[in-house]
């Protein structure tokens, strides 16, 4: 009889908006633009054209390499925090201000904070949807936790 044991691998990064989160890993090797590709009042990607069309961002921990898009894709992520459909924390390979810009907001207008690390390529391309990480957003770094049997 075989037994489970989790196994966690440790992936450094750097630390773009501070916080703490756990949840299950959504990765697009697409960029998002928050700006009329994700839907404010329910989370979903709305962009029929994106990869994860019709999936929901909201209580995942959202993987994409960049962001795309205006201004204002901040505040669809603020309003994605105020109607609890926001991610759980986001990835990336490089994180535009901009996109910084709607989780740091979000700590301050409803208390809820969104963890942003930044991942070199090739510790990007470890992240699989469906993985279950912890992200630490102060550190800068994230743990993949594997169930591997024995």
């Amino acid at each position: 009889m075989s037994e489970e044991i989790m196994v966690t691998q440790k992936i450094t990064g750097c630390g773009v908006v501070p916080g703490i989160a756990k949840g299950e890993v959504l990765v697009t090797t697409e960029s998002i633009s928050f700006w009329g590709g994700v839907d404010p009042a329910t989370g979903a990607i709305n962009d029929p054209r994106h990869v994860l069309f019709g999936q929901s961002v909201a209580g995942k921990v959202l993987a994409f390499p960049f962001g795309k898009g205006s201004s204002t894709g901040s505040l669809i992520m603020l309003e994605l925090v105020r109607v609890d459909k926001a991610p759980a924390a986001i990835l990336n390979i490089r994180t535009e201000p901009i996109l910084a810009t709607g989780p740091i907001v979000g700590k301050h207008f409803y208390g809820r904070q969104i963890p942003i690390v930044s991942l070199d390529e090739a510790s990007f391309r470890k992240l699989k949807t469906g993985q279950s990480v912890t992200i630490n957003g102060t550190e800068g770094y994230i743990l993949i936790h594997n169930l591997c049997e024995t």
